[in-house]
């Protein structure tokens, strides 16, 4: 009798354990959903506190405008952390795609007027490169950091090698009156970096695509158990990524008129500190795009502060770096008995 007594109270705490921890869950989830919105709301209502101008009219198109390519480059990276990977090569991919568009229409340096084909021929190889960067990492089995790592250094060394170190500025009018472009009161990139929002909120929660990449990032090896072809799922999301990469060029030569690969430069870390903050895992399959665009708001807010009250460039960057710390060390399970790798 004693002996059935033991395993009852065993069984008893077994399963007391696996509902304590469902519900330790349920609220980390709660926290982390709601934790970014409520931070959003405190500092935008802080940061008007202290300086008028913060929430003026003026400053919020200012905001916007800056947040348009962020905010592309967030949403193509959200899918590739949701799946526990990362793209370093989407700064090359800017560059690269900011270069070639503005060697194609009419600028300083050559004759060339390609016209609406000098801007889909180079998004369309950066599409691509990000498809090629997905399948080296898939049937070389190197981790992505590496081989994104490397693809984006030589992606970069072609948009030097086109413009030879001579950058073109864009003299087609078309691109001109586009960075020039409001409606309703918002820039025109913003509204495109809005519409490819969007579409990535669609594809990421109404589509079998989407439920595949949260599926991988969760248990990669349940994922190719329950019958998803992992290896093109990945593939499909770095070519995402490449997309998202080469829009975000595009955008930012209509922004500068200047093609160079500097273009891309500091874009990603930005984006990866503000997709933390919004509660997107580094880890892969928790986050979503409602946390991206929060992080986004809540990111660009405190970089238009610091710069409202002087902040130096180099001290931005060592907040980013804390708070990129912060944030992960918040959100970071640590059930697990190893160190994360």
């Amino acid at each position: 009798m004693n002996i059935f007594g033991r395993q009852e109270r065993r069984m008893q705490t077994v399963a007391d354990e696996f509902v304590a921890k469902v519900d330790a869950e349920a609220r980390n989830s709660l926290i982390r959903l709601y934790a970014p919105m409520i931070l959003f709301v405190v500092i935008t209502i802080g940061f008007s506190l202290y300086d008028s101008h913060f929430f003026s009219t003026k400053n919020i198109v200012n905001m916007l405008g800056q947040m348009a390519v962020p905010l592309i480059l967030a949403t193509g990276l959200t899918f590739v952390l949701l799946i526990g990977s990362i793209d370093l090569s989407v700064e090359g991919v800017m560059g690269f795609v900011g270069s070639a568009i503005s060697l194609l229409v009419i600028n300083s340096r050559n004759s060339n007027n390609w016209g609406v084909w000098g801007v889909v021929i180079p998004i369309v190889i950066g599409i691509l490169y990000g498809g090629i960067t997905g399948i080296l990492h898939v049937k070389l089995r190197i981790a992505s950091f590496i081989i994104t790592y490397a693809t984006g250094i030589i992606i970069s060394g072609i948009a030097v090698l086109l413009y030879k170190g001579q950058p073109a500025t864009v003299k087609a009018q078309w691109m001109i009156d586009a960075s020039a472009t409001y409606f309703l009161g918002i820039p025109l990139i913003t509204w495109i970096a809005i519409a490819f929002f969007l579409l990535g909120c669609a594809i990421l929660n109404f589509t079998a695509f989407g439920r595949a990449v949260y599926a991988i990032g969760d248990n990669e090896a349940a994922a190719r158990a329950s019958g998803i072809n992992v290896n093109r799922v990945t593939v499909l999301v770095f070519m995402l990524c490449g997309s998202a990469a080469s829009l975000a060029g595009l955008v930012a030569l209509v922004r500068l008129k200047l093609g160079q690969v500097s273009l891309g430069v500091d874009q990603m870390f930005p984006c990866i500190t503000a997709l933390v903050i919004g509660g997107t895992s580094l880890a892969g399959g928790k986050g979503g795009m409602l946390q991206t665009i929060v992080g986004i708001l809540v990111y660009m807010e405190l970089l238009n502060f610091l710069t409202i009250i002087g902040v130096s460039a180099d001290y931005k960057k060592a907040i980013q770096g804390i708070i990129i710390i912060i944030a992960v060390a918040l959100t970071l399970t640590r059930s697990r008995k190893t160190i994360a790798k």
